[in-house]
């Protein structure tokens, strides 16, 4: 794949051995050259075996900072707990309409929130949501019978991350336009929850590698 000559000369700014936090987000600070905004997200290789169902690495966090994106967020909810849903900023609220609406193929949201007795309603969508990690989880805390407080703590820019088939952990964790001093708070407040994750099945060295990258620009490798 042909590289532009602007990422090509980011690229010779990327450090060859993994370096400190302070100084991995001064590199990517200096990467904003873009006529958007950057998204800033963070790639982990963890020494898990995504084969083994206790080594699986999935959660969700608050950060510090947010992600500097208003997510849309969906609720399957009904009688009081939709109107909370509702009164807490969901931008749609449904039940066996909602399921239908979905099924049918519509995916403008970024978060799905369901309270525990819709999950009859919601079970079947799991072939459209599960392959876009949409489905709600008990685990991530979207299957809640609290359904406004996870609406609100979504829209506050919580983070639902799992790791992938390779071990791998993907997360956004917020903006280029960010301070350094909130890029290094939102990395550091998900490295310790990560390394709070660690299952206890895992042997040897549990996080492996670790990237910080910018939506147009190079990963730079971040000291464990």
């Amino acid at each position: 794949m042909k590289r532009s000559k602007r990422y090509t000369e980011l690229l010779a700014k990327v450090p060859e051995q993994p370096v400190g936090l302070s100084e991995a987000v001064g590199i990517l600070k200096g990467f904003d050259g873009a006529k958007f905004d950057q998204t800033i997200e963070i790639h982990m290789h963890l020494g898990v075996d995504p084969k083994q169902a206790d080594q699986i690495v999935r959660g969700s966090i608050v950060l510090p900072h947010g992600i500097g994106k208003t997510q849309r967020v969906v609720v399957f909810a009904k009688d009081a707990a939709a109107e909370a849903a509702q009164a807490a900023g969901a931008d749609e609220v449904g039940q066996e309409d909602l399921a239908k609406k979905i099924s049918g193929g519509w995916l403008e949201f970024d978060v799905c929130i369901a309270s525990p007795d819709m999950m009859g309603v919601v079970g079947p969508l799991g072939r459209v949501l599960g392959p876009r990690s949409l489905m709600p989880s008990p685990r991530a805390g979207t299957v809640t019978p609290d359904v406004a407080k996870a609406v609100e703590e979504y829209k506050a820019g919580k983070v639902e991350f799992r790791n992938d088939s390779g071990g791998n952990v993907h997360a956004v964790l917020g903006r280029l336009s960010f301070t350094p001093e909130q890029i290094q708070e939102n990395v550091s407040a998900f490295l310790k929850y990560i390394e709070s994750l660690k299952p206890s099945s895992v042997k040897g060295t549990y996080v492996k590698n670790i990237a910080l990258t910018s939506t147009m620009g190079p990963g730079i490798p971040l000291a464990a």
